[in-house]
């Protein structure tokens, strides 16, 4: 089944159900007034939502047009927001273009980071632009919802305890991270409020596409209104997001709502090396920092821009008949 939050004046929104092609909705609310409340729950509720879904799927509930412009992110506020980096391709081509290697563990052990919890943007809220000095990034990502997960799961238990799939631009200040990192903690200046895609989907409703706690489909980036990225999820990850949700567990206990996300999603090219670009007959790339270290690589300098006031980022996914799946982050840079 499909979920939404749709906004209603309130910092947590309205839970409604999503008709699987995204074109009409009916209200949850009397399930469950808000997403949160619905993963406080889950094994009692999760039944009578996919009820709920089936009547609207057959016709037998009140549906009403489905606009994803009138969506909160389907968790305005999470109990947490982990994000890892299952796409080491990404990690590796940042450190080659300062000429460092990448320590082993990386590769059997991942790396995450606590971001902003809340607020978090809605899927058509603009990205607030502050100083072009700071390096506004967008990544593209898979995230996952969890509900109640115990301290020290295994990954194949973790896989239990993912209850929603849902897409995440994880805004990134790339010209802050270096001093920030350099001081020997973590972001907190350089990891502003991420934005979410209209829908949180349950793996089942995946299908196919979901296999191995990764989602088996290209991810749509486009920036500026062309395609600037269609890495395949599913490949060149070194961890699954079962294997990012076991380790943000192995210390403590995640609360239902927290949301853990993939990394940038990255393809090495098709020789092993980086990946080119859409227009060249490559996968391209999930943010432009990644472009930005190839052309440090290739050519000794950084070329192109980061992002900068009135530019747009949308990021999709499509099932194998071009249909939305989560629906679009569909934002555009604003002076605040």
């Amino acid at each position: 089944m499909k979920l939404a939050t749709l906004k209603n004046g309130t910092r947590d929104g309205r839970l409604v159900v999503v008709k699987p092609d995204l074109s009409t909705y009916v209200d949850a609310s009397d399930i469950a007034p808000t997403l949160q409340a619905a993963l406080d729950d889950w094994s009692n509720v999760a039944t009578m939502l996919q009820k709920r879904c089936d009547d609207l799927c057959s016709g037998n509930a009140d549906a009403k047009p489905f606009d994803e412009t009138e969506c909160e992110s389907p968790l305005p506020r999470a109990a947490q927001w982990l994000d890892g980096s299952a796409y080491i391709n990404h990690v590796e081509l940042v450190r080659k273009a300062r000429g460092a290697e990448v320590p082993e563990s990386f590769y059997d052990d991942p790396l995450m980071y606590q971001g902003v919890n809340g607020p978090n943007l809605a899927p058509r809220d603009p990205i607030p632009f502050t100083d072009m000095s700071w390096g506004y990034d967008m990544e593209g990502e898979i995230a996952v919802i969890t509900d109640d997960v115990p301290l020290g799961v295994s990954e194949a238990d973790a896989l239990d305890h993912i209850k929603l799939v849902l897409l995440c631009n994880d805004v990134s200040l790339r010209g802050l991270i270096p001093a920030e990192l350099a001081k020997g903690f973590g972001f907190v200046q350089s990891k502003p409020p991420c934005a979410f895609s209209p829908v949180a989907v349950t793996p089942d409703a995946l299908g196919d596409l979901w296999a191995d706690g990764l989602v088996h489909r290209p991810l749509n980036v486009d920036y500026n209104g062309e395609p600037f990225g269609r890495p395949h999820a599913h490949q060149d990850a070194t961890f699954s997001l079962a294997r990012l949700v076991a380790h943000a567990a192995k210390t403590r206990p995640l609360l239902a709502g927290t949301i853990v996300g993939s990394g940038t999603v990255s393809n090495k090219g098709e020789d092993g090396g980086p990946g080119k670009k859409v227009e060249d007959g490559g996968r391209g790339y999930a943010c432009i920092a990644e472009l930005r270290m190839i052309e440090k690589i290739e050519t000794g300098e950084f070329v192109t821009p980061f992002m900068s006031e009135g530019d747009t980022v949308r990021i999709e996914m499509l099932d194998a008949d071009g249909n939305s799946i989560f629906g679009a982050i569909d934002q555009q840079v604003k002076a605040v």
